[in-house]
């Protein structure tokens, strides 16, 4: 069963995620980020969280779900899941997920800078590297106002993002691959604060599609400054979906466990 809230967006102006994340190539551009990988990383947040103690129905919300794949996971460990996204296609998708699976995840189609829901959380996450998707850090810290506001004193926030140190030893400019019976060519930039990357999709006729994508890289100084000044400390940061400690120099991911402080 499904729960859709509506969108209170309102603007004639597109970016670049409304146009990539609404067109049906994306989910196979990225068909490798799987369910495997979305149930590994939300064992490693129940498990350093608690918040699949048996004795308590945790409240979460997914603020980027995408299609999906993690907030599908909680509610099968029986958490009360919510789930939100601005791609009414991948929202769509993950509602169908939902409704084979029988399971019960409320939806709402919010973009993350205005989302406004009616209930708090013990735990909201964002993950794949949604975060950092617009133009000033003011917008970002938005996103994290509009969190801080959704959480429970002492909730947990559990923000997924790139080790910018990692990405720039490791920087690879352009990559190719087939995808079924597409070619999938990607083209990337790298910036002090961000990275960037155009796609091109060819099929077997020649003809090409191409999207763009543009995420801001945070050094974790800047992202845990952002965070207390919304009233939310690092509590532990994780190099990978598996939980490893987190190394800067070898570390792929930066999954970032905080908390939101108690009120005075």
């Amino acid at each position: 069963m499904t729960d859709r809230l509506s969108s209170s967006r309102d603007t004639t102006s597109r970016e670049w995620f409304e146009d990539w994340f609404n067109h049906s190539l994306y989910l196979k551009v990225y068909q490798h980020r799987d369910t495997a990988e979305a149930a590994l990383c939300v064992d490693t947040i129940l498990g350093i969280t608690g918040c699949g103690d048996a004795h308590h129905q945790s409240a979460v919300l997914d603020i980027a779900c995408g299609a999906g794949r993690h907030a599908l996971e909680f509610a099968r460990r029986g958490l009360q899941v919510s789930a939100n996204d601005l791609s009414m296609f991948l929202l769509g998708t993950a509602e169908d997920e939902a409704r084979k699976a029988e399971l019960a995840i409320r939806f709402s189609g919010f973009d993350m800078r205005y989302i406004r829901l009616d209930c708090q959380f013990d735990l909201i996450v964002q993950l794949f590297s949604s975060f950092g998707y617009f133009e000033t850090d003011e917008e970002d810290k938005a996103v994290i106002r509009n969190v801080s506001k959704m959480l429970l004193d002492s909730g947990w926030y559990v923000l997924d993002l790139i080790n910018p140190v990692y990405l720039k030893k490791g920087f690879i400019p352009n990559t190719t691959r087939s995808v079924e019976s597409l070619s999938i060519t990607e083209e990337r930039s790298l910036s002090d604060r961000k990275v960037s990357k155009k796609i091109t999709i060819s099929d077997q006729l020649g003809e090409t599609l191409s999207f763009t994508e543009s995420v801001r890289l945070y050094s974790k100084a800047e992202i845990s400054a952002l965070l207390e000044s919304e009233g939310m400390e690092i509590i532990r940061t994780a190099g990978d979906y598996q939980g490893s400690d987190f190394e800067e120099s070898s570390s792929p991911r930066m999954l970032l466990f905080v908390r939101k402080q108690l009120s005075s």
